[in-house]
């Protein structure tokens, strides 16, 4: 039977395999050439001066198999009961392997393009500033995460098996490593061939992907669900739909409201996305040693009580790139990503501020209130900049004291930026919050407040602002059959809890289904 071992070494002992195994022989009295291990969990302890990695393996019995995680497992769904799914985002393609390993037929319907088609209208995006509201950061093959990231930590455990999500990941060509980081990342230039992977298998196993088909009906009769239309001509019928469209279609909580279908204002946040040398967040979080061939490029997580409400980083991007994620003319909305190997010189992180519905007067009669806050913020920054997909921006130092930028550092935001007094632009319940968190946040990071830090406004799109709600059941508690998901209804946030979401609300339904006495 195998057994855990902990050790607690430097970084440059865990890169030596040598050490690590004659470390382990010695705390379990046997020879380095009889052990047999694998890594399990791997951390970086840079609470003091000396960085340290928190190192966990598992150690298996002479003659035990080390596991290994096969392919994918696909059996032929072709003719078995079909499941809808609208979007293929991480929860859309997790839900559709599932489907696939229970024995039904996934049928995807994605609005957006698919990865390679895709990456020509971002690069316009980036380089014209030409916005396609279909086909973008967030609409597309992948999702939001394919070209924004990559980081698969989560705190949801409470939603199904992260490891079950994670080894999907290695099954279609993600490295095994992120079985052991504490916080995994795979990489936005590795993303795309993993999520290709993913749809060749669902294709090949029967299951249909249909790209540039947006869903414009979702019909319903009774209380149940029938049928979808898409791109205002197509009907397809259904009686099973699974709704994970991520935290940006905007047109569909219209939909559902239109048709008078449940659907209320939820909490999200908002702020800006700051950028900082990656140099000073090493020397700050490694104690004045750089990144190295031992360590990765340091990142934080950073959180503040302000007035009553919470101010904290979110998708800290080391060695990373500040991206434009517009969905439509007339905003600007930023985020974050990075490769695989984080080695750009600049990091990044949305630091936001905690949104509430009840911060809005008529929120009981209105669901829209926290999303038309998000859209007022978005068309406001896009006013001050020019009219483009230009963003407004300050230096850190300058926002804090309320004085304008003369000059910007150069940024990572290849669309350019602005200068502007962000003060004047984000409401005032987020700026003041701001600029006391970033006071409190150099108390905890001394260095971190520096005028050599740009402020890129807004980081706007960290959660869905609306919730789509579900019952014990996991379907809309108006129409049976329809299964709000992930992001897009208010029950996920990022990839990995994405993922699980997807693959529970298909487990739901098959579970419906099978009880039902219907044929799979």
């Amino acid at each position: 039977m195998s057994r855990l071992i902990s050790l607690r070494i430097t970084p440059e002992q865990a890169k030596d395999d040598s050490f690590v195994r004659k470390s382990i022989s010695q705390q379990l009295s046997v020879s380095p050439a009889e052990l047999r291990f694998k890594w399990h969990r791997r951390s970086i302890d840079a609470r003091k001066k000396k960085v340290l990695i928190n190192a966990t393996f598992e150690v298996f019995d002479a003659g035990e198999s080390i596991p290994e995680i096969g392919p994918f497992q696909a059996q032929k769904v072709d003719k078995t009961k079909r499941v809808g799914i609208i979007g293929f985002g991480p929860a859309g393609l997790f839900a559709a392997l599932k489907a696939i390993e229970l024995g039904m037929c996934p049928v995807v319907f994605e609005r957006g393009k698919d990865v390679r088609s895709r990456r020509r209208d971002l690069a316009n995006l980036n380089r014209q500033g030409t916005v396609n509201p279909e086909s973008n950061y967030c609409f597309g093959e992948g999702g939001a995460g394919t070209y924004s990231d990559g980081k698969l930590y989560t705190r949801s455990k409470k939603r199904g098996s992260i490891q079950e999500a994670m080894e999907i990941f290695v099954q279609f060509g993600a490295d095994p490593d992120i079985l052991v980081d504490a916080h995994p990342h795979i990489g936005t230039n590795k993303l795309p061939a993993i999520i290709v992977a993913m749809r060749e298998a669902i294709l090949k196993a029967g299951g249909e992907v249909h790209f540039e088909s947006k869903i414009t009906d979702i019909r319903t009769d009774q209380g149940r669900l029938t049928g979808l239309r898409v791109n205002d001509e197509q009907d397809v019928e259904f009686d099973n739909v699974i709704l994970a469209t991520g935290h940006s279609a905007r047109d569909i909580y219209e939909l559902l409201h239109k048709k008078g279908l449940e659907i209320k204002a939820k909490p999200f946040a908002l702020g800006v996305r700051i950028e900082h040398q990656q140099d000073v967040i090493d020397k700050i979080q490694y104690h004045g040693r750089r990144n190295d061939d031992f360590l990765p490029p340091a990142s934080y997580s950073l959180v503040a009580q302000v007035d009553g409400r919470g101010v904290y980083s979110f998708c800290m991007c080391p060695g990373g790139i500040v991206a434009p994620c517009a969905t439509e003319e007339g905003e600007v909305v930023t985020n974050g990503w990075s490769p695989s190997k984080r080695n750009n010189p600049t990091s990044n992180s949305g630091i936001v501020v905690a949104i509430y519905p009840e911060d809005f007067p008529d929120v009981e009669a209105n669901p829209f209130v926290c999303l038309e806050f998000q859209k007022s913020v978005e068309r406001q920054c896009w006013e001050v900049a020019g009219k483009n997909q230009r963003v407004p921006a300050q230096r850190m130092l300058d926002f804090v004291n309320n004085i304008p930028s003369g000059s910007l550092p150069e940024s990572s935001y290849h669309p350019g930026l602005t200068s502007v007094n962000l003060n004047d632009v984000l409401p005032k319940m987020v700026s003041d919050r701001l600029r006391q968190a970033f006071k409190e946040f150099d108390q905890k990071m001394k260095g971190y407040l520096t005028n050599d830090a740009v402020l890129h406004a807004p980081e706007s799109r960290t959660s869905s602002p609306i919730q789509i709600p579900r019952n014990e059941n996991l379907e809309h508690p108006e129409v049976n059959g329809l299964y709000p998901c992930a992001e897009g209804a208010g029950y996920a946030g990022g990839i990995i809890s994405a993922a699980m979401d997807g693959i529970r609300c298909m487990t739901a339904i098959h579970k419906k289904v099978s009880e039902n006495g219907e044929s799979t």
